[in-house]
């Protein structure tokens, strides 16, 4: 059994941990390219392009002397809403 007059000897111990930031420009570069991506997703989606026929969206019909006609259909059009008035 020890001798209860001994000293015991502290021992203080300090730890100094240094890290170098070398993950934040990985993380970074990596979101830069999901960013480039998903802007050129949404340019192709929303630019307006229709495929081969080059994006004309316009339909434009024209029929020759239906002039007549026309008047009469408004005319049919407006007795109609008329007579159910």
């Amino acid at each position: 059994m020890a001798n209860s007059n001994e000293h015991v000897a502290e021992r203080n111990t300090t730890t100094t941990t240094t890290t170098t930031g070398g993950g934040g420009g990985a993380m970074g570069f990596i979101l830069g390219i999901i960013v480039v991506v998903v802007a050129i997703m949404a340019y192709v989606m929303f630019s307006g392009s229709g495929g081969a026929d080059g994006g004309a969206d316009d339909v434009n019909i024209t029929i020759e002397g239906a002039g007549e006609a026309v008047e009469d259909a408004a005319g049919a059009v407006e007795g109609a809403v008329e007579g159910s008035e």
